[in-house]
């Protein structure tokens, strides 16, 4: 992936600037561009992307790459609108999937820019242009705003979390209403964009591939889908940074065991400057919040190098700058629905115990199809002091939600049913509790507590070092304000669970005192509160650690 990177020291000192890396796509009649945004220290940047001028991507039997050196790539920006005190050149690429089996084409990628941005002060609104300015091909004014400074009381107003999302109807109303909640951030938790799930006429998704195509020994995707969703994604994500993680639909092989070349090459992450070697797991911050994204498609052991980045970037976390610690990948470990039950079995056993011995707080996750959060666990126990999964793959795509759970009369799934497109089978039988010696659970599972076949989309909204609240909002009912799908505080108690860690902050205005917790469960209370001053009285819970 071409791309410019700064030097250490303009990320590690603490009077350091926030740096942010601004990328562009240029497809058919639009470039799309990515911006990204963090802040200063440890920080590394979020993405946006809006239209920037010409050239176009090919799709066909005999396709022939653009020149990446035939257009410049060039950002101009500042913090007033239309003066654009500084400017920045950047590099440029372009990836091709090739498919040379009968009946399927043959794709091209139109130029993909990569442009960062230096000296972004945090927490300000810049506007930029990008383009080739010696062909007179600037596109039109965007503006994007840089995260705020690490801190206990410095966030980003809103994060939007989104798992699945896809190119439909349902995707359409899900980013509709992710929009009118107007995020600062998006998390995207993998399978973006589903084009391995289209025919190479572009036309619904194949339900017997090999039955269309017997002579292809694997999957085409449709290329061209990538392009429109960049277009349908632009008036999101030419002015809020996105984070992504890949998900399993973007593995999309070809020949010679190429994979992910659509990913890899149209996102730029901040892998480097979380002293990452691979783009496929990263971190970053985003005020007080410690971000650190994994990869479930590569090597996850604990004796991999993904393990090792995790413990040493999990081990430099400053708890009194970004006192919360969310992590994110695709396929949950906790998941009580029939679909993807225990695939990601093997992951779970080889990482859970690092992340909950540095107390991480949030995990969210996609790939199933549904929406389900868990209480407070570790190892199948309920435990205070093990993170709030959520799980959020119900953005809208192709494949539908799903919709029966493995403890359903006769849908619990054999063992051997849901294989991992990575990685081996764990699967395992309950050891103790209600489900003690069988696979599943014949009710709702203690660990999981709440859950709903809905499309839809998550809101986090970091108050202070101490409470969260998070909100999940049905397609059905996202416009109804008082009405959230789900809504709890999750509320951090670093104390409880680190005695040695020392963290004081004021809880949200109006908030009452919890009862006390259970040292082997985690409670879940009902009440009436006022978030801040902005908040109408509501009815919803509180998850407590």
């Amino acid at each position: 992936m071409a791309r410019s990177t700064p030097s250490r020291a303009a990320w590690t000192r603490p009077s350091a600037r926030a740096a942010t890396t601004c990328r562009w796509i240029i497809r058919g009649s639009r470039r799309t561009s990515l911006p990204r945004s963090p802040s200063r220290f440890r920080s590394r940047c979020p993405l946006i992307r809006a239209r920037c001028g010409s050239l176009g991507s090919q799709i066909g039997k005999n396709v022939t790459p653009l020149d990446p050196s035939s257009v410049a790539s060039e950002v101009w920006y500042g913090t007033k609108s239309g003066k654009y005190a500084s400017q920045q050149d950047g590099k440029s690429t372009v990836y091709s999937q090739l498919y040379p089996f009968e009946g399927l084409l043959n794709y091209t990628s139109g130029i993909i820019h990569h442009v960062r941005l230096e000296g972004l002060e945090p927490g300000m609104t810049y506007y930029f242009k990008c383009g080739d300015s010696s062909v007179q091909a600037m596109s039109d004014e965007y503006s994007f705003k840089t995260m705020p400074s690490p801190g206990p009381n410095a966030y980003p107003s809103r994060i939007a979390v989104i798992g699945d999302l896809g190119l439909t109807s349902n995707s359409s109303t899900t980013i509709n209403h992710v929009i009118k909640n107007d995020p600062a951030l998006v998390l995207m938790v993998g399978d973006l964009t589903y084009a391995n799930q289209y025919l190479t006429t572009g036309g619904q998704g194949a339900s017997c591939f090999s039955c269309s195509f017997p002579n292809a020994p694997i999957r085409e995707t449709y290329q061209p889908r990538w392009d429109g969703w960049g277009r349908f994604m632009e008036p999101l994500t030419s002015r809020v940074p996105m984070m992504v993680i890949e998900g399993n639909h973007e593995i999309e092989p070809q020949v010679d065991g190429i994979t992910f070349q659509s990913y890899l090459t149209r996102f730029a992450v901040p892998s480097e400057e979380s002293r990452s070697n691979s783009s496929f797991y990263y971190s970053f911050n985003a005020g007080g919040a410690h971000f650190i994204m994994l990869g479930a498609y590569v090597d996850y052991n604990i004796t991999g190098t993904q393990y090792s980045w995790l413990m040493d970037d999990l081990h430099r976390v400053n708890r009194s700058l970004t006192p919360w610690v969310v992590a994110a990948w695709h396929p949950p470990w906790y998941n009580s629905y029939n679909s993807h039950y225990q695939e990601f079995e093997c992951m779970r056993q080889e990482m859970e115990a690092l992340l909950y011995q540095y107390k991480v707080d949030i995990v969210f996750n996609g790939h199933v199809h549904a929406y389900e959060r868990m209480n407070r666990v570790y190892n199948y126990t309920l435990d205070p002091c093990g993170p709030v999964y959520i799980t959020v793959g119900d953005g809208g795509n192709i494949e539908k939600v799903d919709v029966d759970f493995a403890d359903d009369p006769g849908k619990c799934p054999k063992p051997d049913d849901n294989k991992p497109e990575f990685g081996g089978l764990c699967h395992l039988n309950f050891t103790s509790g209600p489900a003690k010696g069988n696979f599943c659970w014949s009710k709702q599972p203690e660990w999981s507590a709440y859950r709903e076949s809905s499309f839809g989309h998550g809101i986090l909204e970091v108050v202070n070092s101490t409470y969260a609240l998070w909100t999940w909002h049905r397609n059905q009912d996202a416009y109804k304000e008082d009405t959230p799908g789900d809504q709890i505080f999750i509320v951090r108690q670093p104390k409880l669970c680190s005695p040695t860690t020392k963290e004081t902050s004021d809880p949200p205005q109006g908030a009452q005192e919890s009862e006390p917790t259970s040292p082997s469960s985690t409670v879940i209370l009902s009440s009436k509160m006022m978030w801040l001053m902005s908040l109408l009285v509501a009815l919803f819970g509180i998850v407590v650690r």
